[in-house]
């Protein structure tokens, strides 16, 4: 069994964050098909997270929305509970959403790092911890699972978007302490893509010119990126590590 296959006849559910739209969407819809019932997640995106909840539902059944500040910590510490009197238990958690702004040294101020790592690293602690001691309020001895979404900005750093790569560094730490702290009942695992989708921050002739920089000419889609997530989610003997899925993007050292 699985360790986090609920009983036979329990669909297994999933809280994912930010799945709205882009990434997390694509984590949506390919767990949707595995059978995964979704707690999609969103802030502002009402329009795109109903689309997402219709799509999922079509595919498995039983989704809803939940909307969430994951920069204020009363929202996200109501999230969990709101998500488990809905569906009446959670099995797994995917903290996709990332608040994600250019700074640099130059413009880095204590407002813009407090808010990336809010949201991108405070927020997925507490829903981890949430979700553990749900699991433990459980009689029998069901295992949950995280996985937490990084960058492979960490291993190959650049000096641009400071605040949102500090932020990912903490949560990232926090990976491997929450896999120790919560084990046996959780696994912890991070999945770390490389430039996956455009953003309204590069142009999508510079992300082409970028994409294909990685040494195998490419770096990750989101397809690559959410089969990781399933293969974290279902793999019962993986803890504590990080899989980086960027087409060797992360082996190529910013000028």
């Amino acid at each position: 069994m699985s360790s986090t296959s609920p009983p036979a006849n329990r669909q297994r559910t999933v809280l994912i964050t930010g799945a709205a739209k882009r990434l997390g969407r694509e984590i949506a819809l390919t767990l949707a098909k595995e059978g995964w019932r979704v707690a999609v997640h969103y802030r502002d995106s009402v329009e795109e997270a109903a689309k997402t909840v219709a799509d999922c539902k079509r595919l498995a059944g039983a989704c809803a929305s939940f909307r969430a500040n994951l920069a204020s910590e009363t929202a996200v510490r109501n999230l969990l509970p709101t998500v488990i009197e809905e569906f009446g238990h959670v099995d797994a958690l995917v903290n996709s959403a990332s608040t994600f702004e250019h700074d640099t040294a130059a413009t880095f101020t204590f407002a813009a790092l407090e808010k990336h790592v809010r949201s991108n690293a405070g927020a997925a602690i507490l829903l981890s911890h949430a979700l553990f001691e749900h699991m433990q309020s459980q009689r029998d001895e069901a295992r949950g699972v995280i996985v937490n979404l990084l960058d492979q900005k960490l291993w190959n750093p650049s000096p641009d978007f400071m605040s949102y790569t500090l932020s990912k560094a903490a949560l990232e730490a926090a990976n491997t302490m929450l896999a120790i702290e919560l084990a046996p009942r959780m696994r912890v695992v991070g999945v770390a893509p490389g430039l996956t989708l455009a953003s309204h921050l590069l142009r999508p002739e510079n992300f082409d010119t970028l994409n294909k920089l990685s040494p195998l000419g490419h770096s990750s889609t989101a397809a690559d990126v959410a089969a990781t997530v399933s293969f974290a989610l279902n793999n019962k003997s993986m803890t504590g590590t990080t899989l980086v899925v960027d087409g060797g993007q992360h082996l190529v050292r910013a000028a």
